[in-house]
């Protein structure tokens, strides 16, 4: 294989959380006074954090951002996802095979809280391919679509970015990939896609696929 590392976003790749959480985050910002709708909340949103939108939030509600408002957005969040969250179809078992052919060298990138990627990874199975290497734009200087988080990981499994493939779904994540010198394949799957292929493309994805299953197949792994 051609990579000495893969390092995955979380949301929309490996878990199918997306939807999940923009029903949250709707409902509290038209509780709040913003009357848009589910789809064009996904719009604003998906691939970036909700501080990140905190001017656009306050100008539409009227109101602050508080510390307050975030933490009962977590609780109510965090509480859907236990009871409803899924992985994506194919990631399991290919994220297992990848794991063996790897040597363990993959990590998790994600523009989330690290306490919600953990939390998630764990709800569908798949923290025992990651143990530590689970990294969140929270928690260093820039979040994606600047490529911190990806420098980290691919720091962390001791690998050259040159040499990691990066798995994303969104146009800020895939930004955030191709800044930081991986080569960057785009997730796009047939129902649910946030992201058109042409989006990804022109962002610079060097593929895109829709069916993680296949990852494995894609790489030369039968």
């Amino acid at each position: 294989m051609q990579f000495e590392a893969i390092l995955f976003d979380c949301d929309g790749v490996l878990v199918d959380s997306e939807t999940i959480t923009n029903r949250v985050l709707h409902g509290m910002l038209n509780a709040s006074g913003w009357a848009l709708g589910e789809d064009e909340c996904m719009r604003i949103f998906v691939g970036h954090t909700v501080r990140s939108k905190a001017p656009l939030i306050e100008a539409e509600t009227g109101q602050p951002l508080t510390d307050a408002w975030m933490a009962e957005f977590y609780e109510r969040r965090n509480q859907r996802l236990h009871a409803e969250l899924e992985p994506i179809d194919g990631a399991v078992p290919a994220v297992a095979q990848l794991f063996t052919r790897l040597a363990g060298k993959m990590a998790v990138a994600s523009g989330a809280d690290k306490p919600k990627v953990v939390m998630q990874l764990e709800k569908v199975g798949l923290s025992p391919f990651f143990g530590e290497h689970v990294f969140s734009g929270h928690d260093l200087p820039r979040t994606k679509p600047w490529p911190d988080v990806y420098l980290a990981a691919a720091a962390a499994v001791q690998a050259d970015p040159a040499r990691c493939l990066v798995i994303e779904d969104s146009v800020p994540g895939l930004t955030a990939g191709v800044r930081a010198g991986a080569t960057v394949w785009g997730f796009c799957p047939k129902v649910g896609a946030h992201s058109t292929p042409a989006q990804l493309l022109e962002a610079g994805a060097t593929q895109v696929f829709d069916d993680m299953a296949d990852l494995p197949r894609l790489l030369g792994i039968l």
